[in-house]
């Protein structure tokens, strides 16, 4: 094998083994479900049963258990997982509701720092609103003309997000100080009705263990920022620098 391709396969094989795996495998599935609000919603079920069946519960928590932990530390899964061996099915049902709107809040997040990209951030919001579907039935018992203001401001997030149109035909500009707008209103309003201080990661409870300064280090393995980057490029450069390097040494022997 010829030196310089033998060092191109080596370049590749760190590549691979550095990036990932769930960067490739990661999915948005199907914009109009939300695996964690699905799960509450089973749950659920199972809690209203008589006597509640906890171990159902918690085997269906196990599911989406690690994509909670990954966007929102250890605390949220510590906090459902406590009150499921408590057999305390009210806080159970608590806690998964505060989890549900800490998705809305880092879907609507993704969509303010992505407010460009129309298709990604349409199918973050058809993702929040689906999250919130399962919500809306305690707002509706406690407000009912609240659960439509709601609902109208997902519907006004979803129109300021524009329209690229097709070769321009249909084209609609997006407004992100709209999209802010809603975005404020939404979460205010789901933050005082569910009883969370902050609705950033590591403030979940009184009791969060993990500090944000400890979350925003697993950030690096986010390959859509494109700092990330960086220390692959070098690394690679690194070793085409090392392999060109030899090549030359041999050819002067």
């Amino acid at each position: 094998m010829k030196r310089p391709r033998f060092f191109f396969y080596i370049a590749m094989i760190v590549i691979f083994n550095l990036i990932p795996l769930n960067v490739f495998a990661y999915s948005y599935g199907d914009p109009n479900k939300e695996a964690v609000a699905e799960a509450y919603k089973q749950m659920k079920e199972k809690l209203n049963e008589e006597p509640p069946n906890f171990a159902a519960a918690k085997e269906i928590f196990e599911t989406v258990k690690e994509e909670i932990d990954m966007h929102m530390g250890p605390e949220p899964a510590k906090a459902v997982l406590g009150a499921l061996e408590a057999k305390d099915r009210q806080a159970v049902t608590e806690n998964m509701e505060k989890i549900l709107v800490l998705n809305i809040a880092r879907r609507l997040d993704n969509i303010e720092k992505n407010f460009d990209q129309y298709d990604t951030s349409k199918r973050l919001l058809a993702k929040a609103f689906a999250t919130y579907e399962a919500l809306s039935p305690i707002i509706q018992g406690k407000d009912a003309a609240l659960d439509k203001q709601l609902r109208t401001e997902f519907d006004n997030a979803l129109q300021s997000l524009g329209n690229p149109g097709l070769f321009g035909v249909g084209e609609k500009k997006s407004d992100i100080n709209a999209f802010k707008k809603s975005k404020e209103t939404i979460l205010t309003t789901l933050q005082k009705q569910f009883g969370l201080k902050s609705l950033e990661v590591g403030h979940f409870s009184e009791s969060a263990t993990e500090k944000p300064d400890e979350v925003k280090k697993k950030e690096w393995t986010d390959l859509s920022n494109s700092k990330n980057w960086v220390p692959l490029i070098v690394i690679v450069a690194i070793i085409i620098g090392a392999g060109w390097i030899y090549v030359r040494r041999r050819k002067r022997i």
